[in-house]
């Protein structure tokens, strides 16, 4: 039997077409090979821009020996864990379960009825460090299931009913979501920054993007000046380090370092589409300058480095042609050779190149050690260093286009658009939505992922639905499209639909479950907000704007799933950074300003009224009675007026700019 990853929509699956290794895609027909065989099932878990992944490929999968063996004794099942993140968090737990830790590749071996009875990670392809070697797991791997099988099917119920156990719902309503629960999460991170380096805790070091997001609404709910000031140092000290790309834009997935120095060089959408939510909405607070630069390059690292067909690929290798890192680090004579000696010894002590270096092998990550004295030659030195570095060995790009994070990216890109006056950013995720909904949804189902047009087969999990239909409503707000809003409201009933415990109201599944042993059911917030986090974002934003019918429906979920949620930033704030965003918005009110307007509007209080509303709040322009926010508020003596509600309570209705930024404040 032949490979059958060459027609896959997941790079990364293609990449491993050309493996001796008879891989399938996870599937019931893989499962009911692996029982008329009577053998286990191998699953291989990954992602393209995954280096260990790559190693074990090599050292392994590429290997006819160990093919050999495997195609021998196992089905095998290679798996792309972001375009089947519901298959990867079911075996990811059974893998922290078994050995207390987790990463990819991640290695499981399952009954034919996806029972997973060993798993692991990395293993070499030669004995190391104590570690077996891969063949020699595969052979004992082997003996157990044919010398041991009761053994191996006792491990594999029980940790289903692991499984099955921990993907228990939240308690309900357990603690009101108020001021109070608000206060105590956001001293408890404070209580965790690192003062001097930023960040929360230590290294390795992530960009805490949805916690950044949470702590910039409750500065702007409270007046907290500390929450404020630690948002400000981390995007300071994360937009001068090595974790951001000086030269081409975009941040970096993790730093190594406390410092934010070394960074693990692959670049994810995900993190750069929250990212970008961040910056722009501390430049639209504050007007600062560094804010402000990095908002744009981050859109433009978009534009260049990921734009695909319609959409935002996926991610960045770490590695270019099988080193990591080295499209981006330099040395001081590299410096010197494309700049010349006085531009490249001035770059030098701008970026922080030295001699020793700061990465490996005497080569310097980029950082922004100081700010240039000179605008126009730091302008040109970054125009001449990433020309030149265009000629370098490249990250291979994964094109997947996943509809979660491509939508995490329309929200911000019109929250940055319309924050710093950019309509052309608005524009651009207008595209980015058509594109999602005429490629992603096919028979009205919507699909997870798709390459070159293409939608895939796996359905979009829970996290992909509430992110588009947010971003849907962010466009509705910024355009006033009816039609967008009725494509929102219209998923977010088959979301509910889907999604929803019927036993439990408020409580969410992150996956449709149709081929799982188990419905995964994972509220905390990771590295992507949790689907029912995020959920909770989208109900609140259709409660307002939805018609009225539909809208009380959508409050009463938005409580309830806050309500679950409420526990998450009570007892582990630092993983709940997203239910912070998102309740903070709620306890603000929620607050809704409608600008009505005349036939002739030049718009510019609507304008404000964006600029000046906080994060979280749901902002519409138009004619009276042109949107349910707009039903009977007219314009105020000709001129346009704007009507802040907070909740169910009323301002009256200002005409000024200067009364509505007071109003607002």
């Amino acid at each position: 039997m032949a490979n059958r990853l060459a027609s896959a929509t997941s790079p990364y699956l293609r990449q491993h077409a050309d493996n001796p290794v008879q891989w399938c895609e996870w599937s019931d027909d893989a499962l009911a090979q692996a029982r008329r065989r009577d053998v286990p099932v191998l699953l291989s878990v990954g992602y393209a821009a995954c280096h260990w992944c790559h190693v074990m490929a090599h050292e392994s999968f590429e290997d006819e020996a160990t093919a050999a063996q495997m195609n021998d004794g196992f089905v095998c099942v290679k798996v792309d864990r972001e375009e089947r993140p519901d298959i990867d968090a079911i075996y990811m737990n059974a893998t922290v379960a078994m050995t207390g830790q987790g990463g990819w590749p991640m290695t499981c071996f399952l009954t034919p009825d996806g029972e997973p009875f060993y798993c692991g990670t990395y293993f070499p392809g030669t004995p190391r460090n104590g570690m077996p070697s891969f063949r020699q797991l595969l052979t004992a791997i082997t003996e157990a299931w044919t010398q041991r099988r009761d053994e191996v099917t006792a491990v594999g119920v029980q940790v289903r009913e692991h499984l099955h156990a921990n993907a228990s719902a939240l308690p309900a309503g357990s603690l009101p979501v108020d001021d109070r629960l608000l206060a105590h999460a956001v001293a408890a991170v404070l209580g965790d920054e690192d003062r001097e380096s930023g960040g929360f805790g230590g290294a390795p070091k992530f960009p805490p993007s949805a916690l950044l997001e949470g702590l910039l609404r409750h500065s702007e709910r409270t007046g907290s000046p500390e929450a404020l000031d630690a948002v400000r140092r981390t995007c300071e000290v994360m937009a001068r380090g090595g974790i951001y790309d000086q030269l081409g834009g975009g941040f970096a997935r993790y730093a190594v370092d406390d410092d934010w120095v070394v960074p693990h060089f692959e670049k994810m959408l995900y993190d750069n589409a929250q990212l970008l939510r961040v910056y722009a909405h501390l430049a639209r607070i504050t007007d600062d300058p560094l804010a402000i630069r990095i908002t744009g390059e981050i859109v433009e690292f978009l534009r260049r480095d990921l734009r695909v067909g319609g959409g935002f690929a996926s991610a960045l290798d770490a590695d270019a042609a099988g080193v990591e890192g080295s499209t981006y680090v330099w040395t001081p004579a590299q410096l010197v050779e494309v700049l010349g000696e006085s531009d490249g010894r001035w770059a030098a002590g701008l970026f922080g190149v030295t001699g020793s270096g700061t990465f490996e092998h005497g080569t310097s990550t980029l950082q922004l050690c100081v700010d240039p004295d000179d605008d126009a030659r730091f302008a040109d030195v970054r125009h001449r260093l990433l020309a030149a570095r265009a000629e370098r060995p490249q990250p291979a790009r994964d094109d997947k286009v996943v509809t979660g994070w491509n939508a995490m990216a329309v929200t911000a890109l019109v929250e940055a658009g319309l924050a710093l006056s950019r309509p052309e950013w608005v524009d651009l995720a207008g595209e980015i939505a058509v594109t999602l909904l005429r490629e992603h949804v096919r028979d009205g189902r919507l699909r997870r992922a798709s390459l070159g047009g293409v939608a895939g087969e796996p359905a979009a999990a829970l996290e992909d639905h509430a992110a588009l239909v947010t971003a849907l409503l962010s466009l509705h707000q910024a355009t006033g499209d009816i039609a967008v809003r009725e494509q929102a409201v219209d998923l977010l009933d088959r979301t509910i639909a889907t999604f929803a415990d019927p036993d439990e109201p408020g409580s969410w599944y992150d996956a449709a479950g149709d081929d799982l042993i188990a419905r995964p059911r994972d509220p905390i917030d990771g590295a992507t907000p949790a689907g029912a986090s995020l959920l909770a974002e989208a109900l609140l934003s259709a409660s307002l704007l939805a018609l009225p019918e539909r809208a009380a429906r959508y409050a009463d979920l938005l409580d309830a799933t806050l309500g679950r949620g409420a526990v998450l930033p009570a007892k582990v704030p630092r993983s709940a950074g997203h239910w912070l965003t998102v309740a903070q918005a709620r306890v603000a009110g929620p607050l809704q300003v409608a600008v009505s307007q005349t036939a002739d509007s030049a718009g510019g209080l609507a304008s404000a009224a964006r600029r000046a509303a906080p994060g979280g709040a749901v902002v519409v322009a138009g004619q009276r009675d042109s949107l349910p926010l707009l039903h009977d508020r007219g314009v105020v003596g000709g001129a346009d007026a704007a009507y802040i509600c907070r909740g169910t309570v009323c301002d009256l209705p200002v005409t000024e700019v200067t009364e509505l930024q007071a109003a607002l404040r």
